[in-house]
């Protein structure tokens, strides 16, 4: 994607950047993707052709076609008496991508089903900042370090859930693989989460497109060390939703129960985790969760623990470059178990 003339120049991208960069230790920014922001895979297809390719190959993708016609799909959208599930708001925000633009006359539409938008963001007001290497003739090969992690910083900013900033990707996993929506789960009969679901597994098999790495040569597997923080964000991030789920429950059904079942199994893996490397965010993301009571009527400090954990995810992810956390590799999923 070549930078174009109303682009930021490097200066700007430093402002904007020191200015609007996001506090986590305030109310996280939704994760909602705006449809009115969304451009669609074809805007990315520009710059990232491969990681299009293998997206094309993944269930992300091809739930498009085929969710709406599976049995069990039918059988929710039955028991909540909804007419068509690519029309419901709550089905629509975790299984697909939705636009809306001029030249659908402002009426919402589905453009495609997990897409790259639903992962790193609705991408209108960063994806100029994103593309802007540093000037005329400068490409990603030839842009300098500065100004590489002033644009990400910028992008970020501006809304772009960067994968150099491995919270932000985590906890949009997670905002759907914990489907935290009561009624969906109660009523429908949804699954109440994604059994089994971590981060690294799930994110590291077909699913991965890490082109970018190898200058558009091969699909390439992430570091060990990359990974190693993968794990460690991937767990805070699983706490977090999960704790966000519980702090939704109003009732002691399904829903509520596997939240709070599902939180436990992360909050112990985040114990063993510590055991094993002492960082004082994962201290402090503990100490949130020590005495919070998993039980209905307690939103206010669930959630205050929640928002907690995720301060300490954010800074993690920032602050980590993995080599510090080499006790973890007895933890980590095989590669052999990566899903799909």
């Amino acid at each position: 994607m070549k930078r174009n003339s109303d682009q930021p120049a490097f200066a700007s991208l430093a402002l904007l950047a020191f200015l609007a960069v996001p506090s986590f230790a305030e109310e996280p920014r939704p994760l909602k993707c705006d449809p009115a922001k969304v451009l669609g895979y074809e805007a990315c297809a520009k710059c990232h052709q491969p990681e299009i390719t293998q997206w094309q190959a993944t269930p992300h993708f091809q739930t498009f076609d085929t969710l709406h016609r599976t049995p069990e799909a039918k059988a929710i959208a039955q028991r909540l008496g909804l007419r068509s599930v690519k029309r419901n708001d709550t089905c629509v925000k975790c299984h697909y991508t939705r636009q809306q633009n001029d030249a659908t006359r402002g009426r919402l539409r589905v453009v495609s089903g997990v897409s790259c938008e639903s992962c790193h963001g609705a991408a209108a007001d960063w994806v100029n900042l994103h593309a802007d290497y540093g000037g005329a003739g400068v490409t990603a090969a030839t842009e300098s370090p500065e100004h590489k992690q002033q644009r990400r910083q910028a992008s970020i900013a501006a809304g772009m859930n960067n994968p150099s900033n491995l919270y932000l990707i985590a906890r949009q996993c997670l905002a759907c693989h914990t489907t935290p929506e009561e009624e969906l789960v109660n009523v429908g009969g949804h699954n109440a989460g994604s059994a089994g679901f971590e981060l690294v597994a799930w994110s590291q098999g077909k699913v991965r497109h890490n082109w970018q790495r190898t200058g558009g040569v091969q699909n390439a597997p992430s570091s060990l060390e990359r990974v190693r923080v993968m794990f460690v964000v991937g767990t805070m991030a699983d706490l977090e939703a999960s704790l966000r789920a519980v702090a939704k429950a109003t009732s002691a059904g399904t829903f509520g129960k596997t939240a709070a079942a599902r939180a436990a199994r992360a909050k112990q893996q985040l114990w063993a985790i510590q055991r094993l490397v002492d960082q004082p965010p994962l201290g402090e993301a503990l100490d949130a969760v020590a005495t919070v009571e998993l039980r209905l009527g307690n939103r206010e400090a669930i959630t205050a623990a929640a928002d907690a954990i995720g301060a300490a995810a954010m800074k993690l992810s920032e602050e980590l470059t993995g080599a510090e956390l080499a006790a973890l590799d007895v933890l980590l999923p095989r590669p052999d178990t990566y899903k799909y």
